[in-house]
């Protein structure tokens, strides 16, 4: 469940420059030995695509982030292969100023929260580091890469006091890992909290909120539609207009088209 914003850039066929990927038989599952097999997947192509995708100039969300320019797909299956990789090899993955391992590292994190086979210790572990490193899970795909398998399905069965916390935070990253973290809530139709987080976001500076806000409420709305329009029927009229476009996105057109006004009305009045 990720919104528009969480969409990677558009990649096509590997670039024939690409050098290709080493087999890894054995290989031990290590921080060191993830980097070694980006680094043989690097392309300047890709990198170009990503920096012109996230902004990374002075003063933006991304500033100082490095992209080595491996497409999030081998990424995604770097990290599957490497899904045994031990908390300590994670948290180094993490320390990286490279975007591309801090995205392996959070994928990593979320394939062994989700394994049934993942013993509960383990889980709370995984919790435990992505909260205590969020310094390092800075960015919107980082976060929607893990919080809802690492934070959420921690918490399915707990309080949800540390997402109140979290939505209250002073930094960006941890206010959208409360509303990103209801996805696993969302999945057991549970959405009190994805409703409630919601609204306390409403009022965000942030763009990236407002995205994530919508998107949530509205992925929420495909187990209740009586719940999403409840919620608009309360906060269309005062909300951001893009966590109000998020939130409307599947509606017909005379419907989404209501709602749009009512916010015109707020706004030209």
């Amino acid at each position: 469940m990720t919104p528009k914003d969480g969409r990677g850039p558009k990649g096509g066929k590997a670039p024939k420059d690409r050098k290709p990927a080493a087999p890894a038989p054995g290989t031990e599952p290590t921080a060191v030995a993830f980097l070694e097999r980006l680094k043989i997947r690097q392309s300047d192509v890709e990198q170009a695509k990503y920096r012109r995708y996230f902004k990374t100039g002075k003063g933006d969300y991304a500033e100082g982030d490095f992209f080595m320019g491996v497409r999030m797909g081998e990424v995604f299956t770097l990290a599957k292969e490497f899904a045994a990789m031990s908390l300590e090899d994670i948290e180094m993955l993490l320390e990286q100023d490279i975007h591309e391992a801090r995205a392996g590292a959070v994928k990593i994190m979320a394939l062994q929260a989700q394994k049934k086979k993942t013993t509960e210790e383990r889980r709370r572990e995984l919790y435990g580091l992505y909260l205590r490193r969020h310094d390092r899970i800075n960015n919107w795909d980082l976060v929607d890469l893990g919080a809802g398998n690492v934070v959420g399905g921690w918490l399915l069965n707990k309080p949800r006091d540390p997402l109140y916390s979290l939505a209250r935070s002073q930094n960006m990253w941890e206010r959208r890992t409360a509303i990103v973290a209801t996805s696993a809530f969302i999945r057991e139709g549970q959405l009190d909290d994805t409703f409630a987080i919601a609204a306390l976001l409403l009022g965000d500076k942030e763009d990236l909120i407002h995205k994530a806000v919508g998107g949530w409420v509205r992925d929420a709305g495909r187990s209740s539609r009586e719940r999403l329009l409840a919620f608009l029927d309360e906060h269309a009229a005062t909300m951001p207009r893009t966590a109000l476009r998020y939130a409307i996105e599947h509606f017909g057109k005379e419907q989404r088209s209501y709602y749009l006004t009512l916010k015109d009305r707020v706004s030209s009045g």
